[in-house]
């Protein structure tokens, strides 16, 4: 599908070709979902919703709830005001959530929609709330929608009134309800109380039960989220996921946060344990050690198939991000690191990532960057591995290259927001699929006779 991309590249700066991003509204309603009994509602047309409910109902494969202002031609010429009266107060009569998350669109930003004022204005029963949050799709990605929309909770909720607590604010950043749990797993390990905001953990990763429930019993609750306005502080997880709720959190409650990167591989688990280990004050436990042991065995064993193979990673910022310090560690070269999410961040971060490992040398790293230009580098300079979405796979088929997916979205198979990417037992899974896939293309393109069955 892709074999007629052209090797030369052309600068492009008001395109992009398959992009790597999708609009804010995506990630604010996948941050909505990670509050209990809270219905998400999209300002503007109902075919932006509809859009990104199939958005995430095809990474989930669970049903994505939110609901709409449906603007037609009256709304966009007059304002969205009445339309979004009628629907809260709808929404409330039918549905009952405890909380409705109100999020914009291109369209409602554009004509000026003021929701703050919107929701003073409205009537409201008495225990029921609205929250907002600004989410224009023409500026940043659904990383930057997933900020805004918890930092909303945050602007709305947190109580700086709350009682002191023991307890952290935990970020998890724009991750998996798998990612979620492991997050968990390690804090219950670590014998630290927390806060986790959102928490999508038995709302997009439920048991099968034959009910349907429009409310799933999960999610933080919304007298979690007052009471993180007493929390001993926050810890926001990936810079450009979780910054944005921690300095709200500061600004509103006076709350300090640490600022970390996703706790992938080794590294940068070995300090997000550290960190929980100052904050507690209790040891790493035995079991914990145990599995980064496992790691690093994984890693020595396997690294002759791992060393010198370069690999190109694209997607989310925080994920690249992550999934490149597993590599390095791993013994991958990666050549290229791309986003869509926009910032010089990205670019800096990543540099500066490859460069600690004596990496950078003719590596690429570009935020705001799209799979046309990527796929443009990769038929200049070959790469034996290539991670990232499931829109990844028509380049890996084209350029004939071993594809191991990870991130957001992953549309074209199952079981994925179930798997941890973090942590160290994240990282044995990552660390097995990636030696999977270049051990079954050297099986794959091997003479018969150095086919191996013992390793």
């Amino acid at each position: 599908m892709l074999d007629q991309t052209p090797k030369e590249i052309a600068e492009r700066k008001a395109l992009r070709i398959n992009p790597l991003k999708t609009c804010q509204p995506v990630g604010a309603l996948y941050a909505a979902l990670g509050v209990r009994r809270c219905m998400p509602h999209s300002h503007g047309s109902q075919g932006c919703v509809s859009y990104h409910r199939t958005f995430l109902t095809r990474h989930f494969k669970e049903p994505a709830v939110a609901s709409s202002s449906s603007f037609t031609e009256g709304a966009s010429v007059f304002g969205g005001g009445a339309n979004l009266r009628s629907s809260v107060k709808n929404i409330f009569d039918l549905y009952d959530p405890d909380i409705i998350a109100v999020h914009t669109t291109c369209l409602s930003e554009t004509i000026g929609d003021d929701l703050n004022a919107y929701i003073l204005e409205m009537e409201i029963p008495d225990d029921k709330l609205v929250v907002h949050c600004n989410t224009p799709s023409y500026v940043g990605s659904h990383v930057t929608g997933h900020a805004n929309m918890v930092a909303g909770f945050i602007k709305y909720l947190a109580d700086k009134r709350a009682p002191k607590n023991d307890r952290i604010g935990v970020f998890p950043g724009f991750v998996n309800p798998g990612d979620i749990r492991e997050l968990k797993r390690l804090l219950g390990l670590m014998g630290l109380p927390f806060i986790m905001l959102p928490d999508q953990t038995g709302v997009l990763d439920g048991p099968m039960t034959g009910v349907y429930e429009m409310y799933p019993d999960g999610g933080t609750t919304i007298d979690e989220i007052r009471a993180l306005g007493g929390a001993r502080m926050a810890l926001a997880l990936g810079e450009f996921a979780s910054t944005e709720p921690a300095l709200a959190l500061k600004t509103k409650c006076g709350v300090d946060s640490k600022v970390m990167p996703l706790p992938f591989g080794v590294a940068m688990t070995d300090s997000f344990l550290m960190a929980l280990s100052e904050i507690s004050g209790n040891p790493v436990p035995r079991e914990l050690e145990e599995e980064r042991g496992r790691l690093v065995d994984l890693m020595l064993d396997a690294n002759p198939y791992f060393y010198d193979r370069s690999c190109a990673i694209f997607g989310d910022p925080d994920t690249v991000l992550g999934l490149a310090s597993l590599a390095l560690e791993l013994g991958l070269r990666p050549r290229f690191l791309v986003t869509g999410t926009p910032g010089e961040a990205f670019e800096k971060r990543g540099s500066a990532l490859l460069g600690s490992h004596g990496a950078l040398g003719g590596a690429r790293v570009r935020a705001a960057g799209d799979l046309f230009e990527l796929h443009q580098w990769i038929k200049n300079e070959p790469v034996d591995l290539l991670i990232g979405t499931s829109y990844g796979k028509q380049l890996a088929k084209a350029e004939n290259v071993p594809f191991v997916r990870a991130g957001f979205p992953i549309l074209d198979r199952y079981g994925h927001a179930y798997q941890p990417l973090i942590g160290y037992e994240g990282a044995i899974k990552l660390a097995i699929k990636i030696a999977d896939a270049i051990m079954d293309r050297m099986d794959r393109d091997c003479a018969d006779e150095d086919l191996e069955l013992v390793m």
